[in-house]
């Protein structure tokens, strides 16, 4: 069994495609007294069949922790290893070889640290350990990223044990690659064919013409993890001196040649923040970017946001390490946290650049599709908890993981077929001109990135219906953003409730994807006009979903809270029954129903009381106008609802609807709170007194529509909105 499945890492390249991997964050690091486990956050910890997913997928190898701290945190004498018997032995069984990772930017248990001059001893031991337990298991990353860990660790200051000068720094990282040496040694007694798959980034600094010879010098340092294992650090290495003047001793750096450890592949790391530019010209730049050398104050910025000729990118980076090193590599983090579509063409690009120079006589193994349940934290640098996440090819805010439409690309890339979504047809937006948040700058140690191929026609469309409504304008604006393709339509561009008006625009536009946001909205007029709403609402949406379903186009159309009746006292999920209290509930339940049964594959949201910053009319923006005029503003004080900010329903709704999405999700912001209470929220944010603000009895109001005292949405689908707290923030910012 092991010899098969790990004879895909072991083959010529010639013989084999481009390999798919996969990888799961596994940061175990210590900040101050406490440790940061992203296995504990993400749940893996606990759920065995999440390897059954990966199986999946198609994934030929995994990036996989038996990390030190968890393992063995008070010695060898007391290591639990129930949790890695069952999860190898199940990838064993699955087909699926694990690269085992056993540091991964930690520093190990807390009788030692990454500069204690037994650290790479005592690793070793550790090695020794998991190899002896495991024998059948070929390729290791004892230490994930020892340049960036000891960069974190011993430099900035940001994890244990919190160095910020350079002779912490070279501590650690001399001491990170001797225990990856000792650590192969250790594991190759005992499987002499052990193979080392050495992880590091490998951005690249850019910078104006005064601060050359800085970009110079990091851009040299940014290999010395590698030329260290590599046994390349000797008295003509450009960066000799700078370890002599950190405080490292020549017998020191001599004695390191007999721990020499060539990778067996190389993993390669590479993010947009990975390339950073410096510019002396402070003036241009926020003050928290300032830094400097003790020679030059400079800004350090992501390059990505500055350099005119854009990135270097990871063709250029790629094909550095083939030339400098001539050793097999493969891509061992593809990741981006942004919207889905963005995170689908930045593994496609990286995808495409790898099979390129592959094509050209690379020995390039794999891509890997990191973070395969998301990470969390990562925009701290996993400096705090404080809940930030980012999915990746799965989705954990559902109650099991949820596929992305990532988990479909890492497919279609297992199997052999081209990736053919529609929005891969729009570069990336750090290719479009909306990247530079500076005064754009030639980036003198890039060349200009290479010209991407241009499609052989423009993108087919997201068709959006309601051109003058809050949320069909919300849609456009958004997808500007993003970089999706639209039409607006307008009731004249298509008449929903038409079928032939329908028809026409479908086979004329041929969008990949409708989005319904027209609908009759005026809740107490349709008690009036019972005929009409029906019409716009329910025969519209079912007359469209028809015609989607013809045209095997996607489809995502909106419903309400309002189709509740409100005698539940707990939020209502996707499953809880419908008993709509006025015609305009009436209307959005048939129009579920409509839909569903002429498009099954139709995705329908239901939400719940908007706001947004882009409209005069909704209910927050009306009331701190009101109160901030000094006039009297009443809202109900008995009617709970969950309010939703539209940006974060479009975003959302974009991501599910390319995620092939379908069925009914509800989408409101996690909250529960009358009308009134929210005024009061948003005005106490806003600085706004709150003394006109009276708050009334529903029953007070005169409304003629009847209303559900209850109808907060919660979802048994998943909980993919922000808070409302964080909501009115946003608002407020993006109202000003």
């Amino acid at each position: 069994m092991a010899s098969a499945f790990n004879s895909t890492l072991n083959s010529n390249k010639a013989q084999l495609p481009l390999e798919v991997w996969g990888g799961v964050e596994c940061t175990v690091n210590r900040v101050g007294e406490e440790y940061f486990d992203q296995l504990e956050r993400n749940g893996h910890a606990t759920r065995l069949d999440d390897l059954d997913l990966f199986a999946e997928l198609g994934i030929h190898a995994i990036r996989y922790p038996v990390i030190w701290e968890k393992i063995a945190p008070n010695g060898l004498e007391n290591a639990d290893w129930s949790w890695a018997d069952e999860r190898l032995g199940r990838l064993r069984e699955l087909g699926i070889c694990p690269i085992v990772g056993l540091v991964h930017h930690g520093s190990g248990p807390r009788d030692t640290s990454l500069v204690d001059p037994e650290f790479p001893e005592k690793l070793a031991v550790f090695a020794r350990a998991v190899a002896e337990r495991y024998p059948w298991v070929t390729h290791y990353t004892p230490i994930n990223e020892p340049l960036t860990t000891a960069r974190f660790s011993g430099m900035y200051g940001h994890w244990y044990p919190h160095g910020r000068d350079d002779l912490t720094f070279a501590r650690a990282l001399l001491g990170e690659c001797k225990a990856i040496a000792l650590s192969m040694q250790a594991i190759r007694e005992v499987n002499p064919n052990a193979q080392l798959v050495q992880t590091e980034d490998l951005g690249k600094t850019h910078s104006t013409p005064k601060l050359a010879y800085q970009a110079e010098f990091e851009n040299e340092r940014r290999w010395l993890s590698l030329d260290l294992l590599c046994g390349r650090i000797n008295p003509t290495h450009p960066i000799w001196g700078y370890l002599r003047d950190c405080g490292i001793s020549e017998s020191e750096l001599e004695e390191f040649l007999q721990y020499t450890c060539p990778p067996n592949i190389i993993g390669i790391n590479y993010y947009l923040t990975s390339e950073r530019f410096l510019d002396e010209n402070l003036e241009n730049y926020p003050a928290w970017t300032h830094g400097g050398n003790g020679r030059d104050k400079y800004a350090d910025v992501e390059a990505v946001r500055v350099c005119a000729e854009g990135l270097a990118g990871p063709r250029t980076l790629l094909l550095e390490t083939w030339e400098r090193y001539k050793l097999p590599f493969a891509v061992t983090e593809v990741h981006l946290s942004c919207t889905r579509e963005e995170q689908l063409r930045w593994l496609n690009e990286v995808w495409n650049a790898a099979q390129e120079l592959r094509n050209q006589g690379a020995d390039v193994r794999a891509v890997t599709a990191w973070a395969l349940l998301g990470s969390y934290d990562w925009n701290s640098l996993v400096t705090r908890s404080a809940g930030y996440y980012e999915p990746g090819v799965f989705d954990l805010r559902s109650p099991q993981p949820r596929q992305t439409a990532i988990a479909k690309m890492v497919r279609d890339l297992a199997t052999g077929h081209k990736p053919n979504h529609p929005l891969l047809d729009t570069p990336g937006w750090w290719h479009r001109p909306e990247r530079l948040l500076y005064p754009a700058v030639s980036c003198i140690s890039s060349p200009p990135a290479p010209l991407l191929p241009c499609s052989p026609a423009s993108p087919r469309p997201l068709a959006i219906v309601g051109a003058t409504g809050t949320l069909g304008k919300a849609f456009a604006r958004l997808c500007e953003v993003r970089g999706i393709s639209y039409r607006l339509l307008t009731r004249q561009d298509m008449d929903i409730a038409n079928p032939a008006s329908v028809n026409k625009v479908l086979a004329e536009l041929q969008p990949w994807a409708v989005v319904n946001a027209a609908g009759y909205v005026r809740v107490d007029d349709a008690e009036g006009e019972p005929d009409i709403c029906l019409k716009v609402n329910a025969e519209g949406a079912g007359i469209l979903a028809a015609a989607c379903a013809q045209h095997n186009v996607a489809l995502v159309t909106f419903s309400s809270d309002l189709v509740f009746d409100g005698a539940e006292s707990n939020p209502y999920v996707e499953t809880d029954t419908v008993a709509p209290l006025n015609v305009y509930g009436c209307s959005k339940v048939l129009a579920e129903k409509l839909v569903l049964q002429a498009h099954p594959a139709s995705l329908v949201i239901r939400t719940s009381a908007f706001f947004g910053p882009w409209d005069d009319y909704n209910f927050v923006t009306i009331a701190l106008r009101q109160l901030a005029a000094g006039n009297t503003f009443v809202a109900a004080e008995d009617a709970i609802v969950s309010p939703t900010y539209v940006p974060d329903l479009v975003h959302t709704s974009l991501d599910l609807l390319i995620d092939g999405e379908n069925g009914l999700w509800h989408l409101a912001n996690k909250s529960a709170v009358a009308w009134s209470e929210l005024a009061r929220l948003a005005a106490k944010k806003a600085g706004v007194s709150v003394k006109n603000l009276i708050s009334l009895p529903t029953q007070e109001l005169g409304l003629i529509a009847t209303r559900p005292v209850y109808s907060v949405l919660g979802s048994a689908r998943g909980e993919l909105m922000p808070h409302l707290d964080s909501a009115i923030s946003r608002y407020l910012e993006e109202r000003n």
